[in-house]
């Protein structure tokens, strides 16, 4: 079940997302990878409104349902977002870490905008979900929970809250995916690498903290692509360009414990794991205006 809501995830994602077809064929080209199925994904990501009939506790149910474990709690104050990762319950499954806006933190003006369209859900949708049944979730997981949004209040939105706009109008849409950088061929198997490879097939990245986003351990180093431009259709039919999703490289370097272990044997629980509040801040502005405008 976990399989088949996974790959309906990824199948919509890359259908939406021109870079993800376009980063594999060019790892295939390169020799980096046989097939797409050989990629490593580190972790897909969602993004969730702070309501309380929605956000993260609302989605997290179905993961849980499906064996995820909740770890760590991240707090972004300047973006007023809380976050949560989740672990798999095999290494082979991604990581999924699900982010939810702090709606109360808001103006009142952005909140009565919020919640006129949230309050269209008037109880937590996946308490009425048959979790068993993957076609179900899947399609959930790629439903409108509320009305279209009219342009004029994403456009209120996106002056006090990117995040909210990209929520108010994508909804559960899947966010990113992660490659793991770390167990590709020598040459492409750092974020520094990858990303020397990335730019000299044309990809934009984002550049809010520097191109590396690196812990302060100094064990988790991840970069991003610039979200590509949709042209969204509003209610009203109005349309315009707006961000898209992105694509997000990882690289977990090995712990110091495990220095001595040879590569062939070196598994997901030698190397770094979670995640990081700094590299995180810095990843959600792949789809906000101050990197956008660079790819245009």
């Amino acid at each position: 079940m976990l399989e088949e809501v996974l790959d309906g995830l990824m199948s919509r994602y890359q259908q939406r997302v021109p870079d993800v077809a376009a980063v594999i064929s060019a790892m295939v080209r390169e020799g980096l990878i046989a097939k797409a199925d050989d990629i490593e994904n580190d972790h897909i990501a969602f993004r969730t409104m702070g309501v309380p009939q929605l956000g993260v506790q609302s989605l997290e149910k179905i993961f849980l349902h499906y064996g995820y474990t909740k770890m760590d709690h991240y707090y972004f104050a300047a973006k007023k977002l809380d976050a949560w990762w989740y672990a798999p319950p095999a290494p082979k499954y991604p990581r999924i870490f699900i982010s939810e806006l702090r709606v109360g933190d808001l103006s009142q003006a952005a909140q009565d905008i919020i919640h006129s369209y949230t309050d269209e859900v008037k109880a937590d949708p996946v308490t009425k979900l048959d979790l068993n049944d993957s076609k179900a979730v899947d399609t959930f997981l790629h439903s409108g929970l509320w009305r279209t949004p009219t342009l004029a209040d994403f456009k209120a939105l996106s002056a006090e809250s990117e995040y909210a706009a990209w929520v108010i109008y994508n909804r559960y849409y899947l966010n990113h995916f992660t490659v793991s950088v770390h167990n590709l061929p020598t040459g492409y198997n750092t974020v520094a690498d990858f990303n020397n490879f990335l730019e000299k097939h044309g990809f934009k990245l984002n550049d809010a903290g520097g191109k590396i986003k690196t812990s302060p351990d100094g064990n988790l180093l991840q970069s991003a692509t610039i979200a590509g431009m949709i042209t969204a259709t509003f209610a009203g039919g109005d349309t315009e360009k707006i961000a898209g999703s992105y694509v997000e490289f990882a690289e977990r370097k090995v712990l110091p414990a495990y220095a001595d272990l040879p590569a062939g044997q070196v598994q997901r629980q030698h190397r770094r794991e979670g995640f990081e509040a700094g590299n995180a801040d810095k990843i959600f502005e792949s789809t906000y205006t101050t990197q956008t405008k660079k790819s245009s």
